[in-house]
């Protein structure tokens, strides 16, 4: 079966060269020109790998790969402008399998391709053609929690847990990339907020709050670790 692979870049010409490569060396390739237009194509049909543009109008590639990794198992392969080092960083902590500076040469790219289909779990390989009218809820549970990132909610013990919308913004970037540590930088961008003092605070905020709904003891918490200097590690168990 040849492996299906979206292009997500707002750049047309760009867009439109890498299609046409990956199509002549054997991938089925959709094309898609922002967030919006992607999240239509994998309402209807599964990738085997998505190669996103971080830097696009309206939702952004960080935001549209962790959705993404929500709906499939798929690889992803973030593309990002010479010198922005924090997207290629962010990127990577947040799940993606390898990324690329823009201008890049087409035949680097299918060779982190062929890498990173590879390394492709073997469910997304067997994921199969979807009619726009089954879908599949991806849940993930941690201890006596689970949380539907299609649903955006979150049920407990009791039943549901009252989350705002920020609340979840931040446990949905840890569910993303469990058991690993992600920096400080890494988690404010990818909620949207810079890393200054104000718009940090905001941040302890959020995880102060979230701690106290999901933790039995939010002083030592047991799944939203602080790893004091480097960042976070969200344990499942």
């Amino acid at each position: 079966m040849r492996a299906r692979i979206a292009v997500v870049e707002d750049e047309p010409d760009l867009r439109e060269a890498v299609a046409e490569y990956l199509t002549a060396n054997g991938y089925d390739v959709e094309m898609a020109e922002d967030a919006a237009a992607m999240r239509k194509l994998a309402a209807t049909q599964a990738f085997h790998l998505a190669i996103l543009d971080i830097a696009m109008p309206g939702e952004d590639g960080l935001s549209l790969g962790r959705w993404l990794r929500g709906q499939m198992p798929l690889g992803l392969i973030f593309a990002t402008a010479a010198g922005t080092s924090l997207d290629r960083i962010v990127g990577l902590e947040l799940g993606g399998d390898d990324y690329l500076v823009k201008p890049y040469d087409l035949r680097e790219l299918l060779a982190r391709v062929r890498s990173v289909l590879r390394r492709v779990p073997a469910e997304a390989a067997a994921a199969p053609e979807r009619d726009g009218r089954e879908t599949t809820r991806r849940t993930i549970r941690f201890g006596a929690f689970e949380a539907d990132l299609e649903g955006r909610r979150v049920i407990g013990p009791d039943g549901t847990v009252e989350l705002a919308k920020s609340e979840f913004d931040v446990l949905e970037v840890f569910l993303a990339r469990p058991n690993r540590l992600l920096s400080r930088a890494a988690v404010l961008q990818a909620v949207g907020l810079d890393d200054e003092k104000d718009t940090s605070r905001a941040l302890d905020i959020r995880i102060m709050r979230l701690r106290k709904k999901i933790e039995d003891d939010p002083a030592t918490p047991r799944f939203l670790r602080t790893v004091r200097g480097e960042g976070y590690i969200f344990a499942l168990t």
